[in-house]
């Protein structure tokens, strides 16, 4: 059940926008696409006072393409005090949407850190270069396929195959 606030929100981005509402533990996620993205967030933040963006961060659905990725941002109202979120499918192993520093000033340093983490880029961005890897590093460390070294990573579809494969101690 979400907050009547928050509810008489959601309710005009959704009709606004065409955007699916997710809703867990009480808080309303948008699936908004990365072309409308910019202009929700200034309809968030101009009228509907969502003035702090708190979080931008990615999420990887490898090896899923369609999409792929994630792109996870939440806003507050201080006016208000609530929390929306929103969600930004991206497509392929080459993914770019627009910044959102002309909205929020902020998302500069979490924008560098998933173009360094993820490889994801953002187009307009002021300054898209690496934050926490050395300039020199080849890759972006948080991607699912990224190499980890001598063991291949082991998920739910290649636990059997990976298994087998793996040294136990003998008795």
């Amino acid at each position: 059940m979400m907050d009547e606030k928050l509810q008489s929100i959601v309710d005009p981005m959704k009709e606004r926008f065409s955007a699916p509402v997710y809703v867990y533990a009480d808080e309303a996620s948008l699936i908004i696409p990365p072309e409308m993205i910019v202009e929700a967030c200034r309809v968030l933040r101009d009228e509907h006072h969502f003035e702090l963006l708190v979080e931008e961060t990615a999420v990887d659905y490898w090896p899923e393409l369609k999409p792929r990725f994630h792109i996870v941002i939440r806003l507050r109202s201080l006016k208000h005090n609530l929390i929306i979120g929103m969600r930004v499918p991206l497509d392929g192993n080459f993914p770019s949407m627009p910044t959102l520093e002309n909205v929020y000033p902020n998302a500069n340093w979490f924008e560098r850190e998933l173009w360094d983490m993820f490889g994801i880029r953002f187009l307009g961005h002021s300054d898209l270069r690496r934050i926490l890897m050395p300039h020199d590093w080849e890759g972006h460390p948080l991607r699912k396929d990224f190499p980890l070294g001598y063991e291949e990573p082991q998920y739910s579809f290649n636990f059997d195959e990976i298994d087998l494969r793996k040294p136990y101690a003998k008795e």
